[in-house]
């Protein structure tokens, strides 16, 4: 659940099958809804095992409008003749927008994330859930007509959805980009009980050169600790030729490694899916070491069939679902979840053997079963 993603479609997902854990589709509404209004998952389920063959978990991404391309949402809605899309430019591309002043669209996202996370909430095969509006579902139609209530949904419907998206999913972890910061589009800024709801972040210009002086102010708007409790992930920058070749270059693209900025803003997983043309595997790999959790038993101690661990998270951020040491055919009753980095806990297990102590492992529903979360030990 950490580390550099590539896409599904990137046939090097599957010839480096072991430099990632993870990998990123975009999804469309109608890929599941059809013109009667009829749910169906199974092409999501069809894209979810496959990612799943290569040992890997999906980061999902839903979005209503992409530059160049008509919306998706279902045809149902399209054909309702108080529904009036707007077609416009967007990066010099005619680009559909959708009619977010339709009360049928308004209740047609929520009823879909409702059973998104019936279907999925506990879900191994998947990792990460993105979600937003705009272009790419990125909170934002920086390129094109951009009104609010119209082609963008109204602050009252964004404040609706997200405590909708909090109460809907209580184990899948689902995230919303940066640019919800801007109180232009969102209702989020000095929103307090908005703010407190569990969505983690995006950033889709990860490693740009304003990143300092404009994304860094936007991680601040959504909350400075709000990776102690969900997580944050992003892509990198695609702003200039040179992001992508030095985005894991010793000093970055622009003066700072990914390492520092993966400290910094504490992050589980990027998305990177040009960075096999630019560095081998070994990179990659070297890369995801820098994301997310690091556990490491510090201390062992085996008595009257009682092994009591001490265990240290090394790494950047927590580990955001439930994860339990486990030895022979018992496991801890003390999660892993919610361990800060530089912070340790203790935990016991009880019915040990000598021999069970071969098996220490780390055992957890929201992985693969063929999966491992990997761990140190000093003993």
């Amino acid at each position: 659940m950490t580390g550099i993603v590539l896409w599904s479609d990137n046939p090097k997902a599957k010839m480096q099958a072991d430099a990632i854990a993870l990998e990123f589709r975009y999804c469309g509404y109608d890929e599941v809804v059809d013109a009667n209004g009829r749910y169906d998952f199974s092409r999501i389920d069809q894209v979810l095992d496959d990612i799943a063959s290569r040992n890997h978990q999906a980061v999902l991404r839903f979005h209503f409008c992409y530059v160049g391309k008509e919306t998706t949402v279902p045809d149902f809605i399209r054909s309702r003749s108080d529904y009036r899309e707007t077609v416009g430019k967007s990066e010099k591309k005619t680009t559909h927008f959708c009619d977010w002043s339709n009360q049928a669209l308004q209740e047609f996202t929520l009823q879909f994330y409702s059973r998104f996370a019936q279907r999925y909430d506990s879900d191994p095969r998947i990792a990460f859930l993105q979600t937003g509006f705009g272009l790419w579902a990125e909170y934002h139609i920086y390129s094109g007509p951009r009104k609010l209530g119209k082609t963008f949904p109204s602050k009252a419907f964004q404040d609706q959805f997200l405590r909708h998206m909090s109460t809907s999913f209580q184990d899948l972890p689902w995230s919303i980009s940066i640019d919800a910061a801007d109180s232009t589009y969102s209702p989020l800024e000095d929103n307090a009980e908005l703010l407190a709801l569990s969505f983690g972040v995006f950033d889709d210009s990860f490693l740009c050169k304003p990143h300092a002086r404009e994304n860094a102010v936007n991680w601040r708007i959504l909350g400075p600790e709000r990776w102690r409790h969900s997580p944050a992930g992003g892509e990198f920058s695609y702003y200039t030729r040179m992001d992508q070749k030095l985005a894991l270059a010793d000093q970055g693209p622009h003066g700072v490694s990914f390492e520092q900025a993966a400290e910094q803003f504490h992050i589980s997983y990027m998305i990177g899916n040009d960075q096999l043309r630019f560095q081998p595997a070994e990179r990659l790999r070297d890369a995801a070491s820098s994301t997310g959790y690091r556990f490491r038993v510090t201390e062992a101690t085996l008595a009257e069939g009682r092994l009591r661990l001490r265990v240290a998270n090394e790494g950047v951020a927590p580990i955001y679902r439930d994860a339990y040491f486990g030895a022979g055919g018992n496991m801890a009753t003390r999660s892993l979840r919610g361990l800060l980095p530089g912070q340790t806990l203790e935990c016991e297990i009880n019915g040990v053997t000598t021999a069970d102590i071969e098996t220490l492992s780390i055992r957890s529903d929201a992985i693969l079963p063929t999966q491992v979360i990997q761990f140190a030990a000093d003993l």
